[in-house]
């Protein structure tokens, strides 16, 4: 039997990597393997715990065949190892921290993947994106709009394919309710 590849995807700042490290070992427990993802940035650069690689790295990657997905955002590559289809080979669940623009090459190599979005309320989304100092306020204001235009629009084309995690409220809740989505005997 094969394994689920549960793909979460969320604005920046939405508390992706939070959510990531806070349900780990719960997940661990269930057999879930979250993916380590590999990038064109410092390995001491803040945020996720990532491969930090050179842009000549990626592209020597990427040419070896070293990613099951990759694609560019924001000025930096982003891969996800080929690792993962062994695992899901293998009966095993995979989570990936994905990329909302990336979704529809994911859906074509992986058809059967969970779409998992998170959401924050936009006032406290545009509090985390000022609070972390790495754009300017019309930056931040144009990714907001970006990001409710592009929600409307998986809202409106994937259904019941999608579960959306509200992440304005306490990361525990998020939590939970993640689990209790992925717990497969809960379908």
């Amino acid at each position: 039997m094969a394994g689920r590849l549960i793909y979460l995807i969320g604005p920046s700042g939405s508390g992706k990597d939070s959510l990531l490290d806070a349900a780990r070992p719960r997940l661990a427990e269930r057999g879930c393997r979250i993916v380590r993802r590999v990038i064109t940035r410092s390995a001491e650069a803040v945020g996720e715990a990532a491969q930090g690689v050179s842009a000549e790295q990626f592209v020597a990657m990427q040419a070896e065949g070293a990613f099951a997905l990759s694609w560019q955002a924001n000025g930096l590559s982003y891969g996800i190892p080929t690792d993962i289809d062994a695992w899901l080979a293998a009966g095993e669940d995979v989570l990936v921290n994905g990329s909302r623009a990336h979704l529809a090459q994911a859906r074509e190599r992986y058809p059967a993947l969970l779409v998992v979005l998170l959401s924050v309320d936009q006032a406290a989304l545009r509090q985390r994106l000022l609070a972390r100092g790495r754009e300017s306020v019309a930056d931040i204001d144009a990714r907001l709009a970006r990001n409710a235009r592009f929600t409307a629009q998986l809202l409106a084309g994937m259904g019941a394919g999608l579960l959306v995690l509200d992440n304005s409220g306490p990361l525990e809740h998020t939590v939970e309710c993640l689990l209790r989505y992925l717990d497969p005997s809960a379908r």
